[in-house]
């Protein structure tokens, strides 16, 4: 499944949305409290690289967001197609959305 930038999201198929999230629901709660052995995705928009109060991250997630990374429409997807690569050193085991 290829990752589409938000403008086509927004004409985008739920139900296939829905099945694809549930790759992330294995680790992650898409709510805004609940963390996992990923940090929740509520209110991951916006949201500083890192800044979940609690979850303990690696180093180098905890480093991108002191650098200001922020996610977004286009890193949330950079990520998301190739988590190790877009941050050397993180502690995410998922090999990625292609």
């Amino acid at each position: 499944m290829a990752i589409v930038p938000a403008a086509a999201q927004a004409e985008g198929d739920a139900a296939a949305g829905k099945n694809v999230f549930k790759k992330c629901a294995a680790c992650h709660a898409a709510d805004a409290t609940t963390n996992k052995i990923g940090p929740h995705l509520g209110d991951v928009m916006g949201r500083k690289a890192g800044a979940v109060e609690g979850f303990k991250y690696s180093d180098a997630m905890k480093k991108k967001g002191e650098e200001g990374l922020v996610w977004n429409d286009e890193t949330i997807a950079a990520y998301l197609k190739d988590p190790k690569g877009y941050i050397p050193g993180n502690k995410m085991a998922f090999v990625g959305l292609k």
